[in-house]
C-alpha cells in the first residue's frame, strides 16, 4: 500500500500527521444553554488531541438557537461564541491535531424549538417533534447568511477548516430531498439551489487555503428517498460551488423503509468510494469503522482519502495512537504524549 491510515496528508494548507479524523458526535453537555463550550468540551476534544488524531471535527454547532437539536448544544450565532472556541481550538492545536467545526441548522428537527423551521411542512415522525412552518423565500435567503456568520466567526477562533452538515435530516439535506422539499418557489425549482448559496457565502467568509468539507447522506433510507444517484448530482452541483472534500454518510431523514442501513463495519464505504471516483474529490469514510484494520484498508484499497471514527473514540480517547501501534507504527512515530510514554 503507497497510502496508510498513518500517512500524512495535505489539502490546501490543511497539513494533517495522519489520516485519522475524529467524527463530530454532539455532546449535549452546554449545560448554561448558551451554546458555549464549557469545561467538558475542553477536556473532551483536547484529550483526543493528545491520543493522536489528525483531524478532529467539532460537533454540530448551530447558527442560531432555534437550530439547535436541543438546547444543550453548541451553538455560533454571536460574536460572544469566539473566545471560548478560540481556547478549545488553541488546546487541539498545542497537542498536534487540526480542527474542523460542524456548521449547521437542524430545521425540522430541532427538538426544543417552539417552532421548528423547515423548508415545507413536514414533520420528522416521533413523539419528540413538532410541525415545523415553511421559511419564507425571504428567511430562506437571511438564512444563508447566518451560515456565512457562523463561519465567519469560527475562522476567527482559529480553526483550519469548515464542515457545513448537509446529513441526517438537517437543514441543508432537508432542502436538497424531495421527501422533506416541497417548495414552489427557487429553492424547491432546484434542490441544490439552498446549499449552494450557502457554499458561496461561507467561501467569501474562508481563506482560499481553508479546506471546506461538506458531510452528506449518500442515500436515504425512507420509503420513497433519494438514492446515490441524486446524491451524485447534487454533489456535483455543491463541488462547482466550493465544497473539496466531501464526508460520506446516509440516512437520518427517517425511520427506514424497505431500504435498511447494513449497519455493519465499512458499510458506507462504496458510497464514498463512488464519491471519489465519479466526482474526483478528496473524501473521508465513516460508519462503524473503529478496527483499526479495517480503517487501514479503507485508506489502502483507495477507498477514502481519511477515515473518520466516531463511537471508536468515545470509548477510546487515544484511539489514533493505539491504532498506530496495533498497525506496526514504531512507539517514537505514534504521537504518544512524553508523559504517557512510559505505559507503553
Amino acid at each position: 500500500m503507497s497510502e496508510t491510515l498513518f500517512s500524512p496528508y495535505q489539502f490546501k494548507g490543511l497539513q494533517l500527521n495522519n489520516r485519522v479524523v475524529m467524527a463530530p458526535m454532539c455532546q449535549y453537555s452546554v449545560t448554561a444553554k448558551d451554546g458555549i463550550p464549557n469545561d467538558w468540551h475542553q477536556v473532551h476534544y483536547v484529550s483526543r488531541a493528545v491520543g493522536g488524531t489528525g483531524l478532529i471535527v467539532i460537533e454540530m454547532t448551530d447558527v442560531e438557537p432555534d437550530g439547535r437539536i436541543t438546547d444543550h448544544d453548541l451553538g455560533i450565532w454571536s460574536d460572544e461564541h469566539i473566545p471560548a472556541f478560540a481556547k478549545l481550538v488553541d488546546g487541539m492545536h498545542a497537542h498536534g491535531s487540526k480542527v474542523a467545526i460542524q456548521i449547521a441548522h437542524a430545521g425540522r428537527k430541532a427538538e426544543d424549538a417552539k417552532q421548528p423551521v423547515a423548508p415545507s411542512v413536514v414533520t420528522f415522525p416521533g413523539e419528540n417533534y413538532r410541525e415545523p412552518r415553511a421559511l419564507t423565500t425571504e428567511e430562506v435567503e437571511a438564512m444563508v447568511q447566518k451560515f456565512a456568520d457562523g463561519v465567519r466567526r469560527a475562522v476567527q477562533a482559529g480553526v483550519d477548516a469548515i464542515e457545513l452538515h448537509g446529513a441526517h435530516g438537517y437543514l441543508i439535506h432537508q432542502f436538497h430531498s424531495k421527501l422533506m422539499n416541497h417548495r414552489e418557489d427557487v429553492y424547491g425549482q432546484d434542490l441544490s439551489r439552498f446549499g449552494v448559496e450557502i457554499i458561496r457565502a461561507v467561501k467569501k467568509e474562508m481563506p482560499e487555503d481553508m479546506p471546506l468539507i461538506m458531510r452528506i447522506s449518500a442515500v436515504e433510507y425512507a420509503d420513497g428517498g433519494y438514492d446515490i444517484d441524486h446524491t451524485i448530482e447534487v454533489g456535483r452541483a455543491y463541488k462547482e460551488a466550493g465544497v473539496d472534500i466531501f464526508h460520506i454518510s446516509s440516512g437520518g431523514e427517517g425511520p427506514a423503509g424497505q431500504r435498511k442501513p447494513g449497519n455493519y463495519p465499512g458499510y458506507q464505504v462504496p458510497f464514498a468510494r463512488r464519491f471519489r471516483e465519479e466526482l474526483n474529490v478528496p473524501v473521508i469514510a465513516v460508519g462503524l469503522l473503529d478496527d483499526s484494520a479495517l480503517a487501514q484498508a479503507v485508506i489502502g484499497n483507495g477507498d477514502a482519502d481519511l477515515v473518520a471514527v466516531g463511537r471508536g473514540m468515545l470509548r477510546d480517547p487515544y484511539w489514533a495512537n493505539h491504532a498506530a501501534l496495533a498497525l506496526g507504527v514504531s512507539k517514537d512515530k505514534a504521537a504518544i504524549a512524553e508523559q504517557y510514554s512510559r505505559g507503553y
